[in-house]
């Protein structure tokens, strides 16, 4: 079988090349124009003349896969204007150029140096140029053409999935579409046989079959029974090249389920069914259970159980349990053994769907009889009710009546009854029963706002047989009494701003009651008759169980009174009604324009207005921290106090103080007024400080202060040294004051440095010494200057 395979392909192979070679032919022949150009006729008699080319391609074929030992010629590249004398040099670019399809330069053959793949790539687009190849000048306009990679039959068809589940209805007719599978080819489609495809059935005949063409699978026998065989495997094989011989296949696998439908009624599996329940049995307590087979699944398999005929319909009932398909029946009403022992029931058990294709089967339903015998039970006591609801006033007298219960022994015996009260339900020992005729009484009075119910439960016993006993729940409802007084909701405690307005509401009371609803609401306020005419607040019913304060007049103050007391009186609706007196506490406060609460504090009145508590707080821990400062800075200075003149010869070198101002001597007193020196603040007494504020203000001693137009400059400067040395608000350093102007009548002359040009002799500074103290540094280096000049 290979070898056959090979040699076909062989021969197919053979056969394509041929086939490509004998088109390429007849493409280059009829794509190569003639050399002569020719004229055409155009519009209105103008001839038109047509550039001439020498070469045009269409398209090169070349079979893909192809495996021989050399590179296989795709085609020949021929100019018109070629000779063959070599001067002509053919190039090739374009996709794959040099890499997959080299050209000859000389001959313009073309060959595939690799084995190509048309699933891979289908066409290569590739542009030829003639050039000269001495001075590689175009010859020709290039020429662009494709090669095109032909098919061969190397791809086996594949489906789009490996395994396929599909499900038909059981009982399908012939031909019934199941599912389509689709396979693929990745062979050329447009080219011979490759990718044509053929289905057949391989594995899961005679049930089913497929179309040839499209894949469809259908059923192919009737009536499949699902309850006989639920699952089919099918294997479906797709073939190319048509399903002949020598093509390529592929398979899947199809799982097929059949699904089912309701074509099976339900079966009881026997006639009868034996039952029993005791006299004893309460309603609702199940009694047996029946059951109908139906081998269908699902909705179709569902079964609805019912009772159509029988002396005990009235007595039982069946329900259907859809979990386990089976009819309970159930006991509806109580039994007495004494009354009738033996009850007969007819049930029926039918499907819930039912399919109209197959209601000629028969009707899908069945019957079955079911027989219930009554047995004999020692019953306890039961009560005439299975609950008790009684009412009593609250306050009610010790001993009132609350009701009775009222129970029998159900046996023919008819035993006697005692009945007592479950002290687990009566822990504060509100009521006593009478054990004879099960009358109920309190013991002590009832307060409905402590309790408004009361749940007990009774015990009746049989008195010969003790371990008989019933058990009924006793409900007593306290009834509401008007005893409670409305006050107050919550506790209120309100605030007025000073500058409140007149009949401006400042806040909304409301009133709570213990008393039930209809002793309560509606609530009534209003003020004590003693002040209704209050001059300050006033009060305002809304009606709608609250009430309204407001202010009475404008104006408040809370240096004045800053706390009022308002009584408010709350009556209820009770019959007869009962009323209270509240006292509301209204707090005169600060408030800003908004109406906005600052203040409410008596001592806050007396702060600056706009500064909250944090506020002070904030500047007191800033005026600390200054006065830690102050002391720290005080203690460093004496710490590190110097002269401000160095008195050592050696250091005299940076206290030169230099003025550029020479001065007018005494004829500046005409020009210049000495008040202009004077500090404006100190002609009041008061200098202050530069660097922080003092804590109070200096006042000078008197006698030093001078004379406004004084112009004795050394009084002057006496008087400013007096009070700077006795201010204690002065800077704790020393400071230079430099005054310019010297002053009228000067002894010493001018200081200035430009009349020092003349003779030394001209200067005497031997009153320098009479200027006390102050000048007596200035004195010894003058001095010093003369004694050394007199000893040379």
């Amino acid at each position: 079988m290979k070898e056959d395979n090979c040699l076909h392909a062989a021969l197919i192979c053979l056969g394509m090349l041929y086939y490509s070679h004998a088109i390429t032919t007849e493409k280059l022949n009829h794509a190569r124009p003639s050399l002569h150009g020719h004229h055409e006729k155009g519009k209105e008699g103008q001839v038109l003349h047509r550039s001439k080319r020498g070469w045009v391609w269409n398209q090169f074929f070349v079979i893909e896969e192809y495996t021989g030992p050399d590179p296989v010629l795709v085609g020949r590249l021929h100019s018109d204007i070629d000779s063959g004398d070599g001067n002509i040099k053919y190039i090739l670019s374009g996709e794959g150029a040099g890499i997959i399809f080299v050209i000859d330069d000389k001959s313009g053959n073309i060959h595939a140096t690799k084995t190509l793949d048309r699933e891979e790539r289908a066409q290569y687009t590739l542009t030829a140029q003639a050039v000269d190849r001495n001075t590689n000048r175009p010859l020709e306009p290039p020429s662009e053409f494709i090669v095109k990679v032909q098919d061969i039959n190397d791809n086996p068809p594949e489906f789009l999935h490996e395994n396929y589940h599909a499900n038909v209805p059981e009982r399908s007719n012939v031909g019934t579409s199941v599912i389509q599978v689709t396979a693929s080819d990745a062979d050329d489609p447009t080219y011979g046989n490759s990718a044509k495809l053929v289905y057949s059935i391989l594995e899961g005949q005679p049930y089913f079959s497929v179309e040839a063409q499209t894949g469809i699978i259908r059923t192919a026998l009737p009536n499949m029974d699902r309850e006989a065989k639920e699952e089919y495997h099918v294997v479906i094989q797709a073939k190319d090249m048509g399903g002949h011989m020598g093509g390529l296949s592929g398979t899947t696998k199809v799982t097929i389920t059949l699904t089912d439908v309701n074509d099976n009624p339900p079966k009881f599996p026997q006639s009868v069914y034996q039952m029993s329940v005791s006299e004893a049995a309460v309603p609702g307590e199940e009694v047996g259970r029946v059951k109908a087979k139906d081998p269908d699944i699902g909705e179709n398999g569902l079964v609805a159980y019912s009772i159509i005929d029988g002396d005990g319909m009235d007595m039982f009932e069946i329900t259907t349990d859809y979990e386990t398909q089976e009819g309970v029946v159930k006991l509806k009403k109580l039994l007495d053994f004494e009354t009738k022992k033996s009850y007969s029931l007819k049930v029926e058990a039918a499907n819930v769907h039912i399919d109209p294709k197959f209601i000629s089967n028969g009707p899908f339903k069945d019957t079955v009889t079911v027989k219930i015998s009554v047995e004999d039970a020692d019953e306890p006591p039961v009560f005439l009710k299975p609950s008790y609801i009684f009412e009593i006033q609250e306050n009610a007298a010790s001993g009132t009546v609350v009701g009775k219960v009222h129970a029998k022994d159900p046996d023919a015996a008819n035993s006697a009854i005692r009945y007592s009260i479950d002290r687990h339900t009566d822990l504060e020992r509100y009521f006593i029963i009478n054990a004879e005729d099960g009358n109920i009484k309190t013991i002590k009075a009832l307060d409905r706002e402590e309790i408004a119910w009361h749940n007990i439960s009774v015990f009746a016993v049989e008195v010969h047989k003790q371990h008989q006993e019933a058990k009924v729940p006793v409900a007593i409802k306290v009834v509401d009494v008007n005893d409670n007084a409305p006050k107050f909701a919550a506790a209120y405690e309100a605030f007025v701003c000073e500058n409140a307005r007149s009949n401006q509401q400042f806040i909304t009371i409301s009133a709570d009651d213990r008393d039930d609803s209809a002793n309560g609401p509606r609530f009534i306020f209003s003020l004590p008759p003693e002040i209704i005419h209050n001059p300050n607040f006033t009060l305002r019913d809304n009606r709608d169980n609250t009430a309204s304060v407001l202010v009475r007049r404008e104006g408040f103050s809370r240096q004045k009174q800053d706390l009022y007391l308002l009584p408010i009186v709350i009556s209820d609706g009770g019959l007869p009604p009962m009323s209270s007196t509240n006292t509301l506490t209204i707090r005169v406060c600060g408030c800003d324009s908004n109406g906005s609460m600052v203040s409410c504090n008596a001592e806050a009145y007396t702060l600056n207005a706009g500064l909250s508590t944090g506020a002070l707080v904030a500047i007191l821990a800033c005026i600390v921290i200054l006065l830690v400062i102050v002391v720290l800075f005080v203690t460093l200075k004496r710490q590190k106090k110097e002269p401000l003149i160095v008195f050592e010869e050696e250091d005299v070198r940076e206290n030169i103080i230099t003025y550029d101002d020479e001065g007018g001597g005494e004829e500046d007193t005409e020009a210049f007024d000495i008040a202009t020196l004077q500090n404006p603040d100190g002609i009041n007494g008061f200098i202050p400080r530069k660097d922080i504020k003092p804590e109070y203000q200096y006042m000078p001693r008197p006698g030093l202060r001078p004379a406004p137009n004084s112009v004795d400059v050394d009084d002057f400067i006496n008087t400013r040294i007096q009070e700077a040395d006795n201010d204690p608000t002065a800077p704790p350093y020393d400071s230079i004051q430099i005054y310019g102007y010297e002053g009228r009548g000067s002894v010493a002359g001018s200081l200035s440095s430009l009349e020092s040009a003349t003779t030394d002799s001209d200067l005497d500074y031997d009153y320098l010494q009479n200027w006390g103290p102050r000048f007596k540094k200035l004195a010894d280096l003058y001095g010093s200057k003369d004694t050394f000049d007199d000893d040379s």
